[in-house]
């Protein structure tokens, strides 16, 4: 496969393929372009660089622009208000029978045209490997990029219908063509580094500092969701791109590609078990197009998680 130089695409500059959060809003980018224009062939490949780091290049329309971009990806955002698949919980603390229930109408709901809903249930948890709480109250286990529960009013799945609503053009625009400038008041989903706000990263003490993020890179990410499925293994429910040991604990990894690839590769690429090992075959990984490999490790501090900055391997 080779890049289609007819076509060369649209730059998104401000995506840092090496960030967590960066490279979760690309992979949401090409899912709502395809979703929203089915026939304009979207396709995603990254290239260098002049700062130092991987960004996204897309292709669709011959003729794609920022403006046109933002044209397509904003209301297809905004169509999202009241969906199913933010507004059965705050958080994804939810008894197994609850969320089994919310499984079921995801189920009967979907169809070969939309199963939007069916994939964010898939991608938030699973209900076979509880968690017990009580004699009478068993817990789901949930998806590995899970970082608050509700703790200090801060709510996964909340925090996503409250981006629904409030994310904005401009918000898209900073996120995906200009340097982050980290303007905008939460809520952030703690993907991004730089959310990691302990008191020892700190020349002062952070607590009264106010939560500054990109709105429309966290919102695009939600998006990328779908493309992790959790799924029961023998004790632990594992999410895709996570793997977990005693000695480093939980770690995510994901590719960067030179090749445009469609969502569907995209989806395939992301879940391949030679990116999840100590040290990535390279040769094997690069006749896939696969030009680097990063990871990064989940942290937990105090009542959040938070994610380290990513290191090629």
């Amino acid at each position: 496969m080779t890049a289609n130089d007819s076509n060369p695409g649209i730059l998104l500059n401000g995506l840092d393929g090496s960030n967590p959060l960066g490279f979760l809003a690309a992979v949401g980018v090409l899912r709502v372009t395809t979703n929203a224009d089915s026939r304009s062939n979207w396709r995603m490949r990254w290239e260098a660089h002049t700062g130092g780091y991987w960004s996204p290049v897309l292709t669709g329309p011959p003729r794609i622009t920022a403006d046109s971009l933002i044209e397509l990806l904003n209301p297809a955002l905004k169509e999202m208000h009241g969906d199913p698949s933010f507004e059965f919980a705050d958080d994804l603390t939810i008894n197994c029978e609850e969320f089994r229930g919310v499984a079921q109408s995801a189920f009967d709901t979907t169809s070969l045209s939309d199963r939007r809903f069916a994939d964010f249930i898939a991608a938030f948890g699973c209900d076979s490997i509880p968690i017990p709480i009580s004699p009478k109250d068993e817990r789901i286990q949930d998806t590995a990029l899970r970082t608050m529960s509700g703790a200090g009013h801060q709510h996964f799945i909340g925090f996503m219908r409250e981006l629904v609503e409030s994310t904005e053009p401009g918000h898209l625009r900073a996120s995906l063509f200009e340097t982050w400038q980290y303007l905008d008041p939460k809520p952030s989903f703690r993907w991004d580094p730089l959310d990691d706000r302990r008191h020892a990263l700190r020349w002062k003490e952070p607590s009264g500092d106010p939560v500054r993020t990109m709105r429309g890179a966290n919102r695009l990410a939600v998006e990328a969701l779908p493309l992790f499925p959790t799924a029961p293994g023998e004790r632990i429910l594992h999410t895709t791109g996570f793997t977990q040991s005693r000695d480093e604990g939980v770690l995510f990894t994901w590719p960067i590609w030179e090749v445009p690839l469609n969502i569907e590769a995209t989806r395939s690429l992301i879940s391949l078990a030679e990116l999840q090992g100590p040290r990535p075959d390279r040769e094997c990984l690069m006749a896939r197009g696969v030009v680097e490999v990063y990871r990064s490790q989940r942290i937990t501090i105090g009542k959040y998680r938070n994610f380290t900055s990513a290191v090629p391997v």
